[in-house]
């Protein structure tokens, strides 16, 4: 495949044969060289061929192979002529980050982070099919996908101050409860409010570095202050709708007459009735995920004031901000001099908007949107913030995370014979999870260095540095 150089921190797939758009990729010349080899360029190409693709076929740094469109990819689809994929959003329909504060130092509390993780493993159902002791009826699930966060909210699991500083305040418009199956919601009804399994986790943090002093104080944030990361998605309740419309898509393809490079990008017109009820469904997938994101929070808070034997005052846990990675938006962005809308499928993407923009919180919209960048368990987070170049550039979007390096298979025999969870410890990580499987998966060097990955979105200009975090604790899925 030919790579053409835009610069030091952008590569570009020349349009040709039945691409309709330029690939382009964000990453240093080191991990261009490292992402050639697991073929996901590739990906990237058969996304251009999709039709009604505008600008380029993206991929952010931490691409990686994924189904159908890659991990860590961009597009954007004109409304009038373009489509929506399931494989362009992921079976994890919005899995996401948020970031908590607190008010306590991390000297404060060094000695209790074994008893915290303890906690926050005893509060928060983890692992393969984990049910959870939050309970809803099917009636109560209805609403949960048509009110997300918010629902949870009325129930007395947080407040309002949380949802403003949630991406669509966790209640994304367009769910229609009547495009999810039964399936769907018999997966989803015991799931809300646990975290599952992979890659998801909650973690304890510090403030290790601050890059831009205005800039965090802005967010909260200083350093040395105790953080917390919740990492989860809409469970297998999003994994069963984007199982169910990948049948409908395969079908509406042939249809439509949609030429598909590879069947796992089967997609139908954003305008068809089956990609609007695709589109209704996810919706609804994306409202559970913020939903589950909010129980969770409540508990990590529980979790906290009982390990600490604090009140809520001296804790003082606040919600930083909380990002989508996994889904498809009707945006308005600006292309040839105009503001059109479009369909901006981001998939192990984060949306990135630069300041200005309507969307973002009051509090924010002067500075861009937070951007949250989980590392993998034994090296480090950034927070970040949107720009105006990447919203030149990438339709507001920046990278997601470390992305992998190494499959699951080859992490669980990199590990064999050893114990991670002792190394981590021996680097001062408390790490608990619900397998040992688990823990070999995601094992540190099974991803790539998150801090190479930020500072290509950072040299290429789509996101600014703010703050590194380190981990003390964590627990995974």
């Amino acid at each position: 495949m030919k790579f053409k150089k835009i610069h030091d921190y952008l590569w570009e797939i020349p349009k040709e044969n039945k691409m309709n758009v330029p690939g382009r990729i964000y990453a240093s010349k080191p991990m261009i060289d490292r992402i050639m080899e697991d073929n996901s360029p590739l990906q990237v190409q058969n996304v251009s061929q999709l039709p009604g693709i505008v600008n380029y076929s993206m991929a952010m740094p931490d691409i990686h192979w994924g189904y159908g469109f890659p991990i860590g990819g961009v597009a954007a689809f004109d409304l009038s002529n373009g489509v929506i994929s399931p494989g362009g959003v992921g079976y994890d329909i919005n899995c996401g980050v948020r970031l908590l504060r607190t008010a306590i130092s991390s000297s404060d509390i060094q000695d209790k982070i074994p008893e915290l993780v303890d906690n926050l493993f005893h509060y928060i159902p983890s692992g393969v099919g984990s049910k959870g002791d939050f309970k809803v009826s099917e009636k109560d699930l209805k609403q949960v996908m048509v009110k997300g966060a918010r629902w949870i909210v009325e129930q007395g699991y947080g407040d309002e101050s949380d949802l403003e500083k949630i991406e669509e305040h966790g209640q994304m418009e367009g769910a229609d409860p009547s495009t999810v199956s039964d399936k769907a919601i018999k997966r989803g009804l015991p799931q809300l409010g646990t975290l599952g399994s992979g890659n998801h986790f909650v973690e304890i943090q510090y403030v290790e570095e601050v890059y831009d002093d205005y800039l965090a104080q802005r967010l909260g944030l200083f350093p040395g202050q105790i953080t917390v990361s919740i990492h989860t998605g809409s469970r297998g309740f999003g994994y069963q709708i984007c199982d169910d419309y990948i049948h409908t898509m395969i079908q509406a393809s042939q249809k439509y007459g949609i030429e598909l490079p590879d069947r796992q990008l089967c997609c139908a017109p954003i305008n068809s009735p089956e990609g609007q009820k695709y589109f209704a469904a996810m919706v609804c997938a994306v409202n559970y995920a913020f939903a589950n994101r909010q129980v969770i929070s409540y508990w990590v808070r529980e979790a906290f004031m009982r390990a600490l034997n604090l009140g809520p005052k001296q804790v003082q846990f606040d919600t930083v901000y909380e990002v989508a990675h996994n889904i498809a938006k009707i945006e308005t962005h600006i292309v040839d001099g105009k503001p059109r809308q479009f369909c901006v499928h981001r998939k192990g993407a984060t949306r990135a908007f630069g300041p200005g923009r309507v969307e973002l919180p009051e509090i924010y919209r002067d500075i861009g949107q937070p951007v949250l960048i989980p590392g993998d368990m034994g090296r480090c987070s950034y927070v970040l913030i949107g720009t105006n170049t990447a919203m030149d550039q990438t339709f507001g979007s920046t990278c997601h995370g470390a992305g992998r390096l190494l499959s699951r298979n080859q992490a669980i025999k990199a590990a064999k014979g050893r114990a991670i969870h002792r190394e981590l410890e021996d680097r001062g990580i408390i790490a608990r999870a619900a397998s040992r499987g688990t823990m070999a998966e995601e094992m540190p060097e099974a991803y790539k260095d998150v801090s190479e990955v930020v500072d290509a979105v950072v040299g290429a200009g789509i996101s600014k540095k703010v703050a590194k975090l380190r981990p003390l604790g964590v627990i995974k899925g």
